[in-house]
């Protein structure tokens, strides 16, 4: 089992800026397809990024790319998503996710996640 526990959420004006992180803990030993999604009310989940920590590989969304950069701290534990630039659009809760499986893609099946953190744009 793996828990994960993010951090970092809040609220913003557009433009604005938020780091988010995500603590894991539990069976860490090995390596997985990390990733970020998020899901705003009515609205389908939406793979925001991964990284693949087998290799280092990364990859966004399209919606995100050159807003959002995910990186993880291996020796903390710790993945992050830095978000630049918010729109209101980005507004949704935001989950960590983890998934022993490969290729590590946005629709990757992921096997663990955590509660989230709120993340609110203003215009």
């Amino acid at each position: 089992q793996v828990q994960l526990v993010e951090s970092g959420g809040g609220s913003v004006q557009a433009g604005g800026s938020l780091r988010l992180s995500c603590t894991a803990s539990g069976y860490t030993g090995r390596n997985y397809c990390m990733g970020w999604f998020r899901q705003a009310p009515g609205k389908e989940r939406e793979g925001v990024a991964t990284f693949d920590q087998v290799g280092g590989s990364t990859t966004y969304a399209d919606s995100v790319k050159g807003r959002f950069t995910i990186s993880q701290d291996k020796a903390k534990n710790t993945l992050y998503l830095q978000m630049n630039s918010l729109q209101p659009e980005d507004t949704a809760r935001y989950y960590c996710a983890a998934a022993p499986r490969w290729p590590c893609r946005l629709t990757v099946g992921y096997n663990y996640s955590g509660r989230g953190t709120q993340v609110t744009v203003s215009s």
